[in-house]
């Protein structure tokens, strides 16, 4: 195919060149209607852009053919028989595909260490999920992605489930044997599903962990503004094999998605594919060099553990996407918490996750010799300065086991049931009614259904009091928690 070709940016560029004045949405009318103290921050072009895909460029029902030709191209880029574009983020993007492969009462095998939206498609579908413990690395206190044994487990004891949920690359950038889990599952001619939202650029360079499609995933959804260079909310489903019906999934998204879809988001989504196409083995060769570099010297800082390389040869891990940097800072005698507040605060440089251990910043295709040397000078400014820093109250740590709560009722069930907002000493034994996500990486450590117990009260209690950032609960000191009604 002609990868120079770019549909819907070039049917965005005629639809500016042509000068159409709009009698339907928006209603800013390509920017005649903004504030001008709005355009000053956010500029014309942006509005000049913000077009409607239906009556406007295209549609999928009403069709010149602009957003299916952006499609195929995406899809034959990343080695899939089908790609759909979806202006809601992953978030949605999963959900979409959680339904395409159970319905309400049906079995799902769920990766545990999952984004707090899957937990929200398994309320909204009533699917049952079976639960698919990660593998926990004690000494990292990390978990990684579980491995096909465990999938195997899974599946004997409920034979009777639909399909399987992976997660990976995890938020810190270990990632899972797609392969493997992939043979496992396909043994029972079931589909595997993965959330691969970190791993938009894993089909473009050979030295990058395996992409899920090469791996014979059936279905893969990306957030190609994660580690891509299209606009926030940008997600892409990319689909192989008949386990899945392009057709299903067609519908199943037509039903949570948009029906004002973004032009901007399409176009980024099509510009990035030219790009990755064109130039991603050697923009993304510079990105794993300079993130070599990067690791390098924060290596050799006292005080600072990298993520590397030592976490696959353990085994912990089937691979790790070098792109992320992870750097545990307990030996600072900090939290990552504080370690990434005090780098945005005092360095302008404003990392992607924290959590009571670690930090996690990403290294894509855009960055420079000036971006590279801005962390690692922040890094070491982290080590001179931390011993001067307030120190917080002890988080407990929970040991592993415990954070594998019993799901004693469908999420959904419970979500929806009657509640009561309880001292969180007295939720103990009892049944969740909310999520509750600590925020990055928004990994609920309760879902809906499930027991709470001692353990994790003590670390979410603790974690609220150091500075952990928990917005979904209804109450995000964690001195109350909301559960079901007896």
């Amino acid at each position: 195919m002609d990868h120079s070709q770019v549909p819907v940016l070039y049917a965005l560029e005629e639809f500016r060149r042509r000068g159409d004045v709009v009698y339907g949405p928006p209603g800013h009318k390509q920017g005649r209607g903004v504030d001008p103290r709005v355009l000053a921050v956010l500029g014309d072009g942006l509005f000049r852009s913000d077009v409607l895909m239906m009556n406007g460029l295209d549609d999928r029902r009403l069709s010149h053919g602009v957003l299916r030709k952006a499609e195929e191209l995406m899809a034959d880029a990343v080695r899939a028989e089908h790609a759909f574009f979806s202006t809601c983020g992953s978030s949605l993007s999963v959900k979409t595909a959680m339904l395409a492969a159970a319905g309400p009462g049906e079995k799902l095998l769920v990766s545990r260490n999952t984004h707090k939206s899957v937990v929200a498609a398994l309320i909204i579908s009533g699917v049952e999920p079976v639960w698919v413990h990660p593998h926990f690395d004690a000494e990292r206190h990390l978990a990684h992605p579980p491995e096909p044994d465990d999938v195997r487990r899974a599946l004997h004891d409920h034979p009777d489930a639909k399909g399987m949920l992976l997660i990976t690359p995890t938020d810190w950038g270990t990632c899972a044997d797609i392969a493997g889990v992939a043979r496992v599952v396909h043994d029972r001619d079931i589909p595997l599903i993965v959330d691969e939202a970190w791993g938009a650029h894993l089909p473009f360079h050979d030295r990058l962990p395996t992409w899920g499609m090469d791996a014979d995933a059936d279905l893969v959804v990306t957030s190609v503004h994660k580690m891509g260079g299209a606009i926030e909310q940008s997600s892409v489903f990319h689909l192989q094999g008949d386990r899945v019906s392009p057709t299903l999934l067609r519908q199943r998204e037509d039903l949570l998605g948009t029906t004002s879809s973004s032009a901007l988001v399409y176009a980024s989504l099509d510009g990035w594919r030219r790009q990755m196409v064109e130039q991603g083995e050697s923009v993304l060769a510079s990105a794993i060099q300079r993130a070599h570099r990067i690791r390098k010297e924060i290596a050799d800082l006292p005080g600072l553990r990298l993520l590397g390389t030592e976490v696959t040869e353990a085994g912990e891990a089937a691979d790790l996407d070098p792109l992320r940097i992870t750097v545990d800072v307990r030996e600072l005698a900090i939290s990552g918490m504080q370690a990434a507040e005090w780098m945005r605060t005092n360095c302008r440089a404003d990392l992607g996750a924290s959590d009571t251990l670690r930090v996690n910043g990403q290294i894509t295709h855009a960055d420079d010799d000036a971006t590279e040397r801005l962390l690692i000078d922040a890094f070491h400014r982290l080590t001179e300065t931390a011993h001067t820093m307030e120190r917080r109250p002890d988080v407990a740590l929970p040991p592993p086991n415990t954070l594998e709560l019993e799901q004693a009722v469908l999420p959904r069930r419970a979500f929806f049931a009657d509640a009561e907002q309880v001292p969180a000493r007295t939720a103990i034994g009892r049944v969740a009614a909310e999520i509750v996500s600590p925020y990055p990486p928004g990994v609920p450590v309760i879902a809906p259904g499930e027991v709470i117990n001692q353990e994790v009260v003590d670390y979410l209690r603790s974690g609220a009091r150091a500075g952990m950032l928990i917005p979904d609960a209804a109450d995000p000191s964690m001195e109350t928690i909301r559960v079901m009604a007896r």
